[in-house]
Parts: C-alpha cells; structure tokens; sequence
C-alpha cells in the first residue's frame, strides 16, 4: 500500500519525503480553468477543495489499494482567488500589490482510499486556511525574486521555504499547509480511513 500524489508539485513531494513517506507520483490532467467557471459561485474555500476533488479522481480509479491524494492551492486577496502566476511580469505585478498586506492561503486536500477488491472507497476532503502577512519587499528584490523563476508556478506568487522566506513576516496556521501540503489533514484522513501513518513510513529515504 502506498501513497499517491496527484501532483507534480516538488514542494508537495518534499513535505512527504521529509515526514518518511516515499510517493508515487502521478500528475492529474484536468481542466483547471474549465472547473473554475463552473465553481464560480461558490465559496473561495469550496472551489479549491472542488479543484483538489478532481485531481484525485483523475487518477484515483487506477490506484485500487492505495491512498490518493489530491491537492490545489490559492491566494485569497481582497476577496479575489489568485493561483499561479506563470509569468515574470504578473509576478512582480502581484507581489507590489501583495507586500506588506496580509492575505490567506486556501489549500485544499482530497484523499481518496479504494480498498483492494472492494467496490467501496473512502474519501476526506478538508481545507486550510492560513494568514500570510507579507513584508514590504523592495522594488527590486520583487523583480529580483521573480527573475529567479522560484514564485512563478506557486499559488500567491511565493514560496515559504525557499527564497521567499525573506519576503514572509509571519504566518498563522500549518506551515506544511502553506508549502502545499498539510501533514496534520493527511494524518486525520488517514485515521478516518482506519490507517496509521506509520503503515506509509518509508525510513530509507530519511537516511539518504
């Protein structure tokens, strides 16, 4: 039995590696944009929960036996949903409108268990909101930092455990949440599932 990440996001892989657990990594391809429109009535936390929905059971139904797990997060900003930011330019837009406010970051989880041989499955959705309070980041380290390429493929334009780091005052909430993955969610799914964290604990790679 192993765990599943719907995502090809290194920072979520890492949260895994880091806490034992050696995934199998198997992106989700789904109309991100096309789902957005649908949920577009919907509540901020409610759309990145659906956005994580559909991740997991993009490839939830080839992976009997194993826990699923899918994952989407989001800047909420003046009440306004932001995800990534794929360009240098909207980069730096966003961080000079984003420095030096506070914001949250929505990440959404659905974990997905099929019992091997069963016609049953399990399946614990949940989001986390955290608080971001950004520094007030000068012109130029902005633009420095988004020349680097690190905050174009994050949600919010930032990343905590990297260079970004400089540039966040505080956070309040999970931080693991904030990276991309929250460990506390996982372990709570897991626990409805019947499962223990330990059944996925791979201690190798923690020697590496």
């Amino acid at each position: 039995m192993r765990i599943v990440l719907a995502s090809s996001s290194p920072s979520r892989r890492a949260i895994l590696r880091s806490a034992g657990v050696d995934p199998i990594i198997d992106p989700a391809d789904i109309d991100e944009d096309s789902l957005l429109e649908q949920c577009k009535d919907l509540q901020p936390e409610e759309i990145v929960a659906q956005l994580a929905t559909a991740k997991a059971h993009a490839v939830a139904s080839k992976y009997s036996g194993h826990v699923v797990i899918g994952g989407d997060s989001m800047l909420l900003l003046d009440g306004e949903l932001q995800g990534k930011p794929h360009t240098i330019e909207r980069t730096i837009q966003r961080w000079k409108e984003q420095r030096g406010r506070t914001a949250h970051l929505i990440t959404g989880h659905c974990i997905v268990y099929g019992v091997d041989g069963a016609s049953t499955s399990y399946q614990h959705v949940e989001t986390s909101v955290t608080k971001i309070s950004f520094a007030q980041a000068s012109d130029r380290d902005i633009e420095a930092y988004a020349q680097t390429g690190e905050p174009l493929q994050c949600a919010g334009a930032f990343t905590l455990e990297a260079l970004g780091g400089w540039f966040i005052d505080a956070i309040d909430g999970d931080p693991s949440s904030v990276i991309g993955l929250s460990l506390p969610v996982v372990r709570r799914a897991l626990y409805s599932f019947g499962l223990n964290v330990s059944d996925f604990w791979n201690m190798q790679i923690l020697e590496e």
